[in-house]
């Protein structure tokens, strides 16, 4: 007998149900930015992501641990950066018991609405020890547009 075991992500379920009452209502969530939003999707798993920041750039590491940087996509198109990819289960073998799997496998995708300041012709990824970073060097020039606050006297 063979039997896969398939871990349940209830937070799946509730990204499936949000998708269908957006379509229903034909609503589109707000952005982060003016018409920009991060994409609600639906995935296997989600993988973990810090973003940082210092004068330089935004710095953003997604943990993908067991994956090769040919599994993986990134992507810059319309001020949204998508990283997407599969992260493959082990295939079971004769005479090997899995007693738990707690890792996640499958599909995912995480995009992240770009802030106004940065590069996006310039945007690198390195990938090793399964992080995988994405530099978003800054625009010093969009950042020197910033509204100042003037003193009325």
């Amino acid at each position: 007998m063979n039997t896969q075991i398939t871990r349940w992500n209830p937070w799946k379920e509730l990204d499936q149900m949000q998708s269908r009452l957006n379509s229903l209502w034909n609503w589109e969530p707000l952005g982060l930015q003016a018409g920009k939003e991060e994409a609600l999707t639906i995935s296997e798993w989600m993988p973990r992501v810090d973003i940082a920041e210092d004068e330089r750039e935004f710095l953003i590491k997604a943990e993908l641990p067991d994956m090769k940087k040919e599994d993986v996509k990134v992507a810059v198109e319309d001020g949204v950066l998508t990283i997407t990819g599969e992260r493959k289960q082990e295939k079971e073998e004769k005479g090997k018991k899995f007693h738990r799997i707690e890792s996640e496998y499958g599909t995912f995708l995480r995009s992240f609405a770009l802030p106004v300041a940065v590069q996006a012709d310039k945007v690198a990824a390195d990938f090793k020890d399964g992080v995988l970073k994405v530099h978003l060097p800054k625009d010093i020039k969009a950042e020197a547009r910033k509204a100042v606050e003037i003193k009325v006297s």
